[in-house]
């Protein structure tokens, strides 16, 4: 199934419902980029088409495989941009609260540029490690095999159990079968790497969101994205993730910044 159609919603308005397929999800936990995106589809058709620009997500329970709904309100509603709420409910219990500014499609953007730093260099996709799930293993997770991730080869290691002690996962993002990538692929592709501190010397296992930020800077991207994950801090139990994406021709697709539980084993 593709990533469009397993993350539809209908319905509405104020009322939206989904259906969380198997195969989505890190050791039974749907995957958080999953749900981000599926709340982001409910309050754009809440919004009449506009598309996400900024979208944060808290996570407040689990939610695995099944049915969902999505209880959206407007928070305010301008000629270029909308702020929207979403509550999503899975078992009786609300599990994500997302909060989403969108923007209208014909917004005029200002051409000023200014980066950082250019996009990083790393090994084509071909020359990157696809991942895909362990047989007899938890990680790496079914997740892996919805979504075509290749993991740069001296990042690798964390995935497989050994430790290059930087905590950082780079590497490219693209949805199967020739699936065009649009803003919520974006926030699939936030979420979609396996955490960089699995480079470090901590746990490997599952690693809890507390809640993700994604900016998109560019809706419609093309062909591969290519991701940069790093945490720099690990503090009484929490750690941070910070994320870059970028287009195969240099330009910045989005910023993310992810707080997670320290993961135990």
């Amino acid at each position: 199934m593709r990533f469009r159609d397993a993350s539809a919603v209908s319905g509405g308005p104020g009322t939206w419902k989904g259906h969380n397929p198997d195969g989505w999800d890190i050791v039974g936990i749907t995957n958080g980029g999953f749900l981000m995106a599926q709340a982001a589809r409910a309050v754009a058709a809440e919004a009449e088409g506009r598309i996400p620009l900024s979208v944060t997500s808290h996570f407040l329970n689990p939610v695995g495989a099944g049915d969902v709904e999505i209880g959206v309100e407007v928070l305010k509603q301008g000629r270029n941009l909308s702020m929207m709420r979403a509550l999503t409910h899975y078992q009786g219990r609300l599990s994500i609260q997302t909060t989403a500014v969108l923007e209208s499609a014909d917004r005029k953007r200002h051409d000023a540029q200014l980066l950082g730093r250019p996009r990083p260099q790393i090994p084509p996709p071909e020359d990157c490690l696809p991942a895909a799930p362990a047989q007899d293993a938890p990680f790496p997770p079914p997740f892996t095999g919805k979504v075509d991730l290749r993991i740069h080869p001296d990042d690798v290691a964390g995935v497989v159990g050994e430790k290059t002690g930087r905590p950082e996962i780079r590497g490219w993002f693209r949805l199967k079968d020739e699936e065009p990538l649009d803003s919520f692929a974006v926030l699939l592709a936030a979420d979609a790497f396996p955490p960089p501190i699995f480079n470090a010397d901590l746990p490997i296992g599952w690693t809890p969101t507390v809640d993700l930020s994604v900016q998109i800077r560019r809706a419609n991207p093309s062909g591969w994205l290519q991701c940069e994950f790093v945490s720099r801090f690990v503090t009484d139990g929490l750690l941070e993730e910070d994320g870059e994406i970028w287009d195969e021709s240099g330009k910045l697709v989005a910023l993310s910044r992810q707080l997670a539980l320290v993961p135990r084993g």
